[in-house]
């Protein structure tokens, strides 16, 4: 274990609850995303009485901040009404337009989190680093490997890449001096989220999010994001944390408290060092690891989120079964939207995306085929049968 000692950072804003510390001896939090884009309207009357609920419920359950995707300024609105209504911490998501972030923190939200690779240079971060400063908003800096900045999307070695994406980030907010800072590197794969992970806990002491991104299917999804999670867990790494499932937000958060549940057991044999196959530096420990592999398909998909123009949830559904039938060594992966498709995605073999009612098959990251969403079953069958 590496006795690694989080800086502190203070989440919350809401005074009648108080605030959650991240970091330091502080308890590992478990966060989830909202899965749906919300309205206004959703948030009045009865149906925001029935969200507000459901949010405390997951609340009940342990989760201890909540994400909304926000892509644009409605969106923002919606979610700044909600945060007056729960008592959970909710954090907004921005992709694409720092102006999004800059009204968002103009209600009583927890934290925001954005993405170096695609919320522009620094005349776009610094208006929301000098907002975040005078409201003391935390932001947890987003690296996705997906969405790295060019120059780093050409690196063979992708947990590199990760570590210093956020690096880079970690830089400019230094040079700004703003310090409520958290950091995320996730990856679908498993070695390369925890390897980046591992670098970056090396090198600084900021506090960090960790979690697979577009982990799969209930089943396959808790698998692979408790191998990744339990291993840095117990080494020490790992502030806040989130399951991400193509699935619901409160099997979510069941997974999640397990997976702590599970790394806690770990930590009380000191002398057991499980996981290290993911290290491909071991010779030893790689020649376990093909004794664990075994063919077919690995499916990759997006847990969906308020930005979603496919629907992933019901789509891996209806493909699991015969995808998982095929004695075929290749990746399916079933993705969200345009922030989570084929760039995100682009390792694997077959992939499907969407946005309104276009529908897009790719492989390897190039888009081969676009559908009607009616046609995305039949279409997918086809792109297929010819791999």
């Amino acid at each position: 274990m590496s006795g690694r000692v989080a800086n502190t950072v203070t989440i919350g804003g809401f005074a009648h609850v108080g605030s959650a510390g991240v970091g330091g001896d502080f308890p590992v939090l478990i966060q989830t995303m909202w899965k749906d884009r919300l309205s206004l309207a959703d948030t009045k009357g009865e149906a925001g009485a029935a969200l507000a609920g459901r949010i405390e419920g997951l609340g009940r359950m342990g989760c201890g901040l909540l994400r909304f995707a926000v892509p644009d300024l409605e969106a923002a609105e919606t979610l700044g009404h909600l945060a007056s209504l729960v008592s959970m911490p909710l954090v907004a998501d921005i992709h694409f337009d720092y102006k999004i972030a800059l009204r968002c923190m103009d209600f009583p939200i927890a934290k925001i989190r954005v993405n170096p690779g695609n919320i522009g240079g620094r005349e776009r971060v610094r208006p929301v680093l000098e907002k975040a400063a005078a409201k003391g908003i935390p932001i947890r800096v987003g690296v996705n490997a997906g969405s790295l900045p060019p120059d780093l999307r050409r690196r063979v070695d992708t947990a590199e890449a990760l570590a210093e994406a956020a690096e880079r980030e970690l830089a400019v907010f230094e040079e700004f001096g703003f310090d409520k800072i958290l950091v995320s590197m996730k990856a679908s794969g498993i070695a390369d989220t925890v390897k980046a992970n591992r670098i970056l806990a090396e090198r600084t002491s900021v506090p960090l999010h960790i979690g697979v991104t577009e982990a799969g299917p209930l089943v396959a999804g808790v698998a692979r994001s408790a191998v990744a999670l339990a291993a840095l867990l117990a080494e020490g790494i790992g502030d806040t944390l989130r399951v991400s499932l193509s699935d619901t937000m409160e099997n979510e958060v069941i997974a999640a408290r397990e997976i702590l549940a599970a790394a806690a057991e770990m930590t009380a044999l000191p002398a057991l060092q499980p996981f290290d196959f993911v290290a491909a530096e071991h010779v030893e420990a790689q020649g376990q690891a093909d004794r664990f592999k075994r063919p077919g398909v690995t499916i990759v998909s997006c847990p969906r989120c308020g930005r979603y123009g496919f629907d992933t949830h019901g789509f891996t559904a209806r493909w699991m079964p015969a995808l998982y039938a095929l004695d075929r060594d290749i990746s399916v992966a079933v993705m969200g939207c345009a922030v989570n498709g084929p760039e995100e995605a682009k390792h694997a073999d077959l992939g499907i995306t969407g946005a309104g009612d276009k529908v897009l098959i790719f492989r390897h990251g190039k888009v081969i085929r676009t559908i009607n969403a009616a046609e995305a079953d039949s279409a997918f069958r086809e792109a297929l049968e010819k791999l």
